[in-house]
């Protein structure tokens, strides 16, 4: 590849990547200081390697690619670090697929995954877009982060499957109700035959930095393996939380309000 091609590639992706809404072509060219039609013909190629996707309206985004090469690079992150030794612990505990969620700009997507034993017929790759309305994380993140919850309820929102909600208010009562428990669960509402329980992990500020996330059929399920998920998934998440606060010698140990879950045996939707 021409050098200038090879660094352009980068310029293009360090323009998206303070731009969440996406770029149009006329405004990457300017950016970046590139002809539109040359700067067209990397995008293609952009596209067409998964670094770059592009939304119906042609504004291009940072793609799976490159967000799952940027994850490698930052796989010292605090929360992704410290929570690996518990989450592979959790999904040999419940021989479940248990995942490791954050946010990206407006995006919420999947870091790390530790596969249980138990099959689930859905397989979604490290770094893709999660419904922010349809599954158990997208829905926890948007409920305690004011600019995703406004996001969602703003935009048209997918029916992907015969039980995602995608009525305004219903959705709204749904977050509410999210950020009043502490446990967001997804019902068949992103895929079919699959239920999502997903809880937060918060900094030593107490501000949400991550989600655990575990998938499991719904065939079978029943409210004591339900509330068996939902609770230790919490302990998994307040053992990350107590790994991730480092308080100055003689301060008082950190509070992460796990008090305000409700009790894992009695979830909603």
């Amino acid at each position: 590849m021409n050098t200038d091609r090879f660094s352009r590639t980068f310029d293009v992706l360090e323009a998206l990547a303070g731009q969440p809404e996406g770029m149009s072509l006329t405004e990457i060219s300017q950016a970046v200081g590139a002809p539109v039609s040359s700067t067209h013909n990397l995008l293609q190629t952009m596209l067409a390697a998964e670094v770059l996707v592009a939304t119906d309206d042609l504004r291009y985004l940072v793609g799976p690619r490159a967000v799952r090469i940027g994850l490698r690079i930052i796989n010292s992150l605090d929360v992704r670090t410290v929570g690996r030794q518990q989450l592979e612990a959790l999904a040999r505990k419940l021989d479940n697929d248990v995942y490791l969620a954050v946010r990206v700009g407006m995006r919420v997507i999947y870091v790390d995954r530790f596969q249980g034993t138990q099959p689930v017929s859905v397989n979604i790759r490290l770094g893709d877009s999660l419904a922010l309305h349809a599954t158990a994380v997208g829905k926890l993140f948007a409920a305690f982060q004011p600019d995703l919850r406004d996001r969602v309820l703003r935009r048209t929102r997918r029916q992907l499957t015969s039980s995602t909600i995608t009525d305004p208010e219903a959705l709204r009562t749904e977050l509410r109700q999210i950020a009043k428990i502490g446990v967001s669960v997804s019902r068949e509402e992103a895929y079919e035959g699959i239920v999502g329980f997903a809880v937060p992990v918060r900094d030593s500020a107490g501000t949400l930095a991550a989600a655990i996330h575990i998938s499991t059929l719904r065939a079978g399920l029943t409210a004591e393996r339900e509330a068996e998920l939902i609770e230790q998934s919490l302990r998994a998440a307040e053992k990350i939380e107590a790994e991730l606060a480092v308080p100055e010698i003689g301060s008082p140990p950190s509070t992460t309000g796990r008090g305000q879950h409700r009790t894992a045996s009695s979830p909603t939707r």
